[in-house]
Parts: structure tokens; sequence; C-alpha cells
């Protein structure tokens, strides 16, 4: 919404009205991406009163995507009760985009690791299954696609429970159904069961920017499984229980599994969701970028501002600051930034074609700590030194 602008600001004139598209992602632990772009929209407004600003707030995959994309599209957030990845009933939510056919989902809504105190962090016991019963409402409200971010899991269990979720039963040699977890699929000598009818029909698209396979040093286990309590001996039941779970998996469903980049995502869901929903893993910014229709937005503009916590050399890698710039570079719009803090190889992003970077906090700690605990008075700020530089160098031309 419009802000009055304070009397100390000097605006350009009323007629400099351009288009500008807002596509920051959240500033972790600090602002989301709604707040974040609705932030740097009041600060561009100090400065060009009458902007069309879109706010697209965004995310790549990981947590804050679902509200995001529904937030861009002008959809709707829906609810559904599942289970923690300790079997506890929960209300998780999910989103439905504005085409009113794409179903959106996080699986750390269910099999997070925020779910769960630290103290109760232990892969050996946590599940998907929360994961499959979010995938089933979704899918049960008639979605054609469903897209599902896998970033923040607590699990290490390969998507085991999730397709317990859809009906698969997995058994030991004695045939008695094996327990909830990762370490139990030591275990594992079969597997029975079919794709729930309602899973057949949506296309399944998986927001996965990282290529770990499913075993090995590069594996869920040896990467991703300290973060959720697992010991170096817990590690080393984890990587015997996924490479039986892969074996039986791949005979189960005749296709490779353990070597697809990304397998290893999210403790192994990446390879449960290939296995289990023929699901297709790709990139989370250039995904959400599709999902919102990017490249349309741009049609039009003078300018795209895009924003994250903190810019360094990272930030050209899979990232969706990244990935805004290059799409609005393609299309001859200029792009400027936000940050929260720059670090090591920032210019990266601007080589990449960033023209301008305004922070929120300088080089001490007090400040930077001052800026985390209020950050969007600074982020409007920031927005506006961005907006009057840019209307100064377009009055001296």
């Amino acid at each position: 919404m419009n802000v009055p602008c304070p009397t100390y600001h000097s605006r350009v004139p009323e007629r400099d009205a351009p288009r500008v598209v807002i596509a920051p992602q959240s500033f972790k632990g600090s602002a989301d991406a709604v707040a974040v772009a609705s932030a740097i929209a009041r600060g561009i407004r100090r400065v060009w009163p009458r902007a069309q600003c879109v706010e697209l707030p965004l995310a790549d995959g990981g947590e804050g995507t679902a509200l995001a994309l529904v937030r861009a599209t002008r959809g709707e957030m829906r609810q559904a009760r599942v289970h923690d990845p300790l079997g506890r009933e929960i209300d998780a939510q999910w989103g439905v985009l504005g085409d009113g056919t794409t179903a959106v989902l996080e699986m750390a809504a269910a099999s997070g690791l925020p779910l769960l105190q630290e103290e109760e962090r232990d892969p050996r016991v946590t599940s998907t299954r929360g994961t499959g019963e979010l995938i089933l409402a979704a899918a049960a409200s008639g979605a054609q696609r469903i897209v599902i971010g896998i970033g923040g899991s607590a699990t290490n269990d390969g998507g085991a429970g999730m397709a317990r979720a859809f009906g698969y039963r997995f058994f030991d040699a004695a045939g008695q159904d094996l327990p909830e977890g990762g370490v139990a699929l030591a275990g594992l000598a079969r597997i029975e069961g079919q794709t729930d009818p309602r899973l057949v029909r949506p296309a399944i698209d998986v927001a996965c920017d990282v290529r770990n396979p499913l075993l090995g040093p590069e594996g869920a286990t040896a990467v991703y499984g300290p973060q959720k309590g697992a010991t170096p001996e817990i590690q080393r039941q984890l990587e015997a229980a996924l490479t039986r779970y892969a074996d039986v998996v791949e005979a189960f469903v005749g296709r490779d599994v353990r070597s697809v980049p990304g397998a290893g995502a999210a403790g192994g869901l990446g390879a449960g969701l290939i296995a289990f929903l023929d699901a297709r893993l790709v990139s989370g910014s250039a995904l959400v970028l599709d999902a919102v229709s990017f490249d349309k937005r741009l049609v039009g503009a003078d300018l795209v501002v895009t924003g994250e916590g903190r810019i360094d050399g990272q930030s050209v890698y899979g990232k969706l600051t990244h990935a805004v710039t290059i799409a609005a570079k393609r299309r001859g719009v200029p792009v400027v930034a936000v940050a929260g803090i720059l670090g090591p190889g920032q210019q990266t992003m601007r080589d990449a074609g960033v023209e301008a970077i305004e922070t929120l906090a300088g080089e001490t700690e007090a400040d930077r700590d001052r800026a985390m605990r209020d950050p969007l008075p600074r982020i409007e700020d920031a927005a506006e030194r961005l907006a009057r530089a840019r209307a100064a160098a377009r009055g001296s031309r």
C-alpha cells in the first residue's frame, strides 16, 4: 500500500512513475519475504509515489516457499492434519496457487527439524509420513501439479515414511512390518503396495538445489545427518540402512535411485520421491520463477529490485537472487539489490548484472545485531537510496 512520505524526503516529479518488480527472498532469521517486499515497496514510493510496484516475495524451495508462491499468485493457504517426524498429530499448511490447479507444499511443514526440540532430534526414528499425508491432501484437492519444497528435514528415512502414507508396506525377512525411521530400514526384505490412485494424475515437481547422491561421503547421511542429531556411530547405522533400502527399492521399482543428483536431499527423500512418485527434481529458483510467471511480470518493467540476507560468492550458485538477476538481464531490465550484509565474493553478483547493492548494516557486530532485530525500517531506507540513485541517474541523461 502507499505510505505517506515524511516531509524530509524530496520526491522526484510525480510524472516519473516507473514499473518496479520487487522480487526478494526472506532475510533468514530476521524477516520473511512478504515483509521484505512490502518494505522495499514503501522505500521505492518515497521517491516515486506513483510507482507501479509489483510485489513478488519469493523463496527457493526452502522455508517460506508455499506462502511466497501463494501470495505472489493470489492463491490461498490451506491446512491438513498430519503427523510430525515423531508421529504426533499436527496441523500443517500447504497452498493452492492462483491458477487453481497447482498445489505447493513444504516437507518441513510436516517433517521439518524446527518441529522438534533439540533433545528430540534422532534420525534413526524420525519419519517422513507427515510429508506423504500432506502430498495426499494436495492430490485430493484435484491439483494437476504439485510443487514440493524439501529443505529443512528432520529425517533420514529415504522417503519410506512418505511411501507408507501412500499405502506401501515395508517388511523384514520374517514378514513383519518395519517400524518408522531410518535405522529400521537395515532389516528391509521386501516392499508391497501400489500408487494411491489420487497420485496418478498430478505431475510432481520437487524444488531441489542440492546435488547430493543418496549414499557415500557426499550422501544424505554423511552431509546432513550431523545437524539432525546423528553421531558418527549413528551415521554408520543409517548409511548401512539406506544402502539396504536402495537395493530393495531399486529392485521394486526397476530404476536407479541412489546415484541421481539430488537423491540424497532431505535425508534421502529425493530418492523416495523419484521411486514412489516418479517426481522430477528441478532447480528451486527456476521452479519458483516459472510458477509465478516471472518473465511475464518483467514485461514493461523499468527496474527489478531483489534481495536476501547475505549476498556473497555463494549467491550465484542456484540462489534466487542470481536467478532473478539473470532473468531480468535477459529481458534488458536493470537490477538492483538490498542485502542485510555483504560477504566475500559479492563481486560475483555485480558481475552477473546487479548494478547497485545497498546494505542494512555497517561493519560492526552491534549494528548488524540491531539490523537483525528490526530490519524493516532499514530495508525501506535501503530501497529509497537505490531508487534515489536510479532517479538521479535517469535525470542526468
